[in-house]
């Protein structure tokens, strides 16, 4: 009985996976045909009659594999386009100060509320605990008007700086390194260490996998950011790449195919390359999907 569970258990994550990974698939495929045939295939060809009901339903041709294979549209994109290429270094260089600040902050500051004792401790964690659980559009305002007041509207700044100090990752690190042995902090101390020694030569060397997983989610998070560009930033020359693909017109099909899989191209070379950190950081941090 176990064995047929398991085997049914496997069957339908296995279906899930395809399910989830079938656009993936017809994003990538369709990006190496000519605006021609997907034209042909996207629009409505097909007609199934309803006697019934005397109307007529149509369907769309989807085909996963090019009649012929075509690098045009991926040509329009990175040299015809400039617009991809500007947006594309926006979304680096905000992208990048995000998680290199968080990082840094989110290390120290959970460093402080799992491995120091001050007063208040644990009630400052919950007002952090608190303010992760809010969405983002409750803190928009607030953060729209010390934006406002600070005059870094239509700056990156206005970006960078609330990323910087999100509560997620003292959240995440913080859990990381409740499971390090209180021993090896009391030994570092016996031999004259600080904290900031025991950070850096104790703590930090033992939260790579923790800090690998934070750096794949924050990366993920706000290289698909859309509301806080869309808000904060008011000059289109200094939009992030996640906004491109929506000013992309209907007649231009394949090059939102071939910008599609150049948006993804970075997140999923990320992942692949800090796959296992990614897993083990998750599973030792206790966070569950």
């Amino acid at each position: 009985m176990t064995v047929f569970r398991k085997l049914v258990l496997t069957l339908i994550m296995g279906g899930l996976a395809l399910a989830m990974l079938f656009p993936v698939a017809v994003t990538f495929t369709n990006s190496f045909m000519t605006e021609a045939e997907i034209n042909y295939n996207y629009h409505l060809i097909g007609q199934m009659v309803d006697v019934t009901a005397g109307e007529k339903d149509q369907f769309i041709n989807l085909k996963l594999i090019p009649d012929w294979v075509s690098f045009s549209q991926y040509m329009e994109v990175l040299f015809d386009k400039p617009v991809f290429l500007q947006m594309f270094w926006n979304s680096v260089f905000m992208v990048v100060p995000i998680i290199v600040g968080q990082v840094l902050v989110a290390s120290l500051a959970a460093y402080a509320f799992a491995k120091l004792r001050f007063w208040g401790r644990d009630k400052l964690f919950v007002i952090y605990l608190i303010t992760m659980l809010m969405p983002f559009q409750v803190t928009l305002v607030p953060n729209y008007i010390i934006a406002d007041k600070l005059g870094l509207m239509n700056t990156t700044s206005s970006i960078i700086l609330p990323g910087i100090f999100s509560a997620f990752g003292v959240f995440m690190l913080r859990q990381f390194m409740l499971h390090i042995p209180n021993s090896y902090i009391e030994a570092a101390k016996i031999d004259g260490a600080g904290h900031l020694r025991v950070f850096y030569q104790i703590i930090v060397p033992l939260i790579h996998p923790g800090i690998a997983a934070l750096v794949v989610l924050l990366f993920v998070d706000y290289w698909n950011m859309v509301e806080q560009p869309l808000i904060f930033l008011e000059d289109a020359f200094k939009q992030p790449l996640s906004l491109y693909l929506s000013q992309i017109n209907e007649g231009a099909r394949g090059v939102a195919f071939a910008a599609s899989v150049l948006y993804m191209t970075p997140m999923v070379l990320l992942f692949l390359y800090a796959e296992s950190y990614f897993v083990e950081g998750i599973q030792l941090s206790g966070i569950k999907g």
